[in-house]
């Protein structure tokens, strides 16, 4: 089982936490990275596009002209695609982008994610993360002692700290997540990964919880 040193805000060691090697020591399979973050996203897509067709366009009750005889192309509605303010051809229309994957193979991908920012390193374990103020420049001074200044940081609780939030929001490039909400693309698009000390424990209950489940409704 790995261990990484527990640090405070003045990253000064603190103390080790143990880190469940089925969560933070697996293999990192990629094309689990791409499964996932592909379903993140297509449920992000609100999918409100919308055009109107021939029949949703008002107007051309009637044949323009007659078939024969007027020496041009034959017609039978201005609302036909080929005119200016016709209906459109295969147009988007609303619907929903959103597909499901089963909860082993999203468990997998953020084992897999939390799995390779270990191996790079850029698990940060601190005690204690929180803030008794709303003070954006102590969060930035935080960063810089724990050597995150100028990268682009996760920061990841159990609860939620209203004045951490608020605090840390201001920051670019900085983002904070209960650990409920804890995510393979969030975990991917940041360098680094600074967790609380109690969300490590949050997190190996929640991720053994879907693994259980998981294997609960196998058997």
């Amino acid at each position: 089982m790995a261990t990484v040193d527990v640090v405070d805000t003045q990253n000064r060691k603190a103390g080790q936490v143990e880190l469940a090697p089925g969560i933070f020591e697996v293999q990192v399979r990629e094309h689990l990275f791409h499964a996932e973050v592909r379903r993140q996203l297509a449920r992000r897509h609100r999918g409100t596009h919308s055009t109107l067709n021939r029949s949703g366009v008002s107007g051309g009750g009637i044949k323009p002209w007659k078939q024969k005889g007027t020496g041009r192309a034959r017609q039978g509605s201005i609302r036909a695609p080929q005119w200016a303010g016709g209906g459109a051809v295969f147009g988007p229309v609303p619907r929903d982008y959103a597909f499901s994957l089963n909860k082993k193979t999203r468990r997998a991908a953020l084992c897999a994610a939390l799995s390779q920012r270990y191996k790079e390193g850029a698990v940060i374990v601190v005690a204690p993360l929180a803030l008794g103020e709303y003070k954006t420049k102590r969060v930035a001074e935080w960063l810089s002692q724990l050597g995150c200044a100028g990268q682009s940081v996760l920061l990841v609780v159990d609860e939620r700290d209203e004045k951490l939030s608020v605090s840390a929001r201001n920051l670019p490039r900085v983002s904070l997540l209960q650990v409920a909400g804890l995510n393979v693309y969030d975990v991917l698009r940041h360098q680094k990964l600074v967790i609380a000390v109690d969300a490590v424990a949050a997190i190996e209950a929640r991720l053994s919880k879907i693994s259980r489940h998981g294997a609960e409704a196998r058997s």
